[in-house]
């Protein structure tokens, strides 16, 4: 297993996204999530509506360049529209191991049609997963409760997919059990998954000790 941290290795919530945090993030050996939204005329990273001092998403992909450029970014897609923006950045930063996610569906036919490497979204409401076929991987998000058995994810992956995993405290509930039904089941030793957390360090412990 994978684990990337969501937006940052950081240590207080005022620290998301910033690059301190993506850069201890890197220093540590973790790819990470992190948010793309537009801000006058500019890519950005921000998880909500920015202004002109959100960090530009260049400085993202120049940090993960001068890290080695070998962590997986999972890229979340706040708005449509962002195509042109993103697309000379990864060529210019040389980003390879990405995936875009979390698009509107139109935008999702978009990424495909232009050949941006995306994960289509799989949840407790969302149980038929768009442009299934077409998509790299699966982002397989838990948003009230923990639904995901191994089953689910064994299924996925023998499709050819990889699969990345919301670890439930990303929506304030106990993460732990999760991971002690994934680590149960195997899933820890599955390289085609991704784990996405708050506590990178601590996962890496504790399925990789």
């Amino acid at each position: 297993m994978r684990i990337i941290s969501h937006r940052g290795l950081w240590t207080t919530p005022e620290e998301r996204n910033t690059p301190a945090a993506i850069e201890r993030s890197f220093a540590a050996g973790f790819g990470m999530e992190t948010d793309l939204r537009d801000c006058c005329g500019r890519l950005v990273v921000s998880h909500d509506p920015a202004d002109g001092r959100a960090l530009g998403a260049a400085e993202l992909f120049r940090l993960h360049a001068a890290a080695g450029g070998k962590l997986t970014l999972a890229l979340n897609i706040k708005a449509d529209g962002l195509r042109g923006l993103l697309r000379p950045l990864l060529e210019q930063h040389r980003v390879a191991d990405y995936f875009c996610f979390d698009m509107s569906p139109p935008e999702a036919v978009a990424f495909r049609r232009e050949g941006l490497r995306f994960f289509t979204r799989e949840s407790e409401f969302e149980r038929a997963p768009v442009l299934y076929e077409a998509a790299a991987g699966i982002w397989m998000d838990q948003l009230e409760v923990d639904w995901i058995a191994s089953a689910d994810i064994e299924r996925h992956v023998a499709a050819g997919k990889q699969v990345a995993l919301v670890s439930p405290e990303l929506h304030a509930r106990p993460h732990l059990p999760f991971w002690q039904t994934l680590r149960t089941a195997g899933i820890g030793a599955a390289d085609e998954v991704l784990l996405c957390t708050d506590h990178p360090a601590a996962a890496r412990d504790f399925f990789h000790d």
